[in-house]
């Protein structure tokens, strides 16, 4: 099953400095939240990813380019040019790094992405949160009830907006409406292919003119997720999960 990463966004402000990366190359530790993501996803087996990509897409292009040699050992004989890998790194994963436009919308990379994730059940996350949300249990759920999609709900914080439940079935789902006592969009999605008959055009908001619609249409189940969950919207989310990981037992870490 192919894991769809949304990475395209633009940069981000965690600090004085604006931040001129996107934001899934924001390091936690030495590696980039994005490594965090797709090292999650392939503990559970699940190891071709398609990212999209669109704001400073070259920065994830080079970093997965270079990635092989700057996580293994080398030996470098620079009369002939011969590189040799020696300790080599234990990734195994197939990577499509998509450049989905720098303007479009999440909604429009996830269409962009079709001849891609058309061919059978995808996973669809953002780039920028972390979970240990059980993805095997995850999956069996989406595959128990029949429907196009299944989005993970979180706790609600305060900034955030809520999903509202009848039984399983998403009875709505609303961006940035509190209420008390409401479930979040976590990310960490299963999704059918049919759901790309709801996207239509670049500037669809995935959000609004996917999850919204499949709520109307009694499309959407929730599969709800009480365990950890952490975006990295602010520095003090970025500071957070940097004591999380420096602590050597960080929740996502299962490798």
């Amino acid at each position: 099953m192919k894991v769809v990463i949304l990475a395209g966004g633009f940069g981000t402000r965690l600090s004085e400095e604006t931040i001129a990366i996107p934001k899934p190359m924001v390091q936690i530790g030495q590696h980039p939240i994005l490594w965090h993501i797709m090292k999650f996803y392939s503990s559970y087996g699940f190891e071709e990813f398609v990212v999209a990509l669109g704001y400073k897409a070259e920065i994830v292009k080079n970093f997965f380019l270079q990635f092989a040699d700057m996580a293994s050992d080398l030996t470098i004989d620079l009369g002939t040019g011969k590189v040799e890998r020696r300790r080599r790194h234990e990734e195994t994963w197939k990577l499509h790094l998509i450049d989905t436009g720098l303007d479009t919308l999440t909604g429009g990379r996830v269409r962009r992405l079709a001849p891609f994730i058309s061919g059978g059940t995808f996973m669809l996350t953002y780039g920028d949160g972390v979970s240990d949300v059980p993805l095997d249990r995850l999956v069996a759920f989406h595959r128990s009830h029949g429907k196009l999609a299944t989005v993970t709900a979180v706790p609600a914080l305060a900034r955030f907006g809520n999903i509202i439940f009848e039984g399983d079935r998403v009875a709505d789902f609303a961006e940035k409406r509190v209420t008390e006592n409401a479930w979040i969009n976590g990310g960490y999605m299963v999704m059918e292919p049919g759901v790309l008959d709801y996207l239509h055009k670049d500037e669809d908001v995935l959000e609004v003119d996917l999850l919204e619609r499949l709520t109307d249409d009694g499309q959407l189940a929730g599969y709800r997720h009480e365990g950890f969950w952490q975006c990295m919207d602010t520095l003090r989310d970025k500071q957070g999960l940097e004591r999380l990981w420096l602590s050597g037992v960080p929740p996502w870490k299962r490798w």
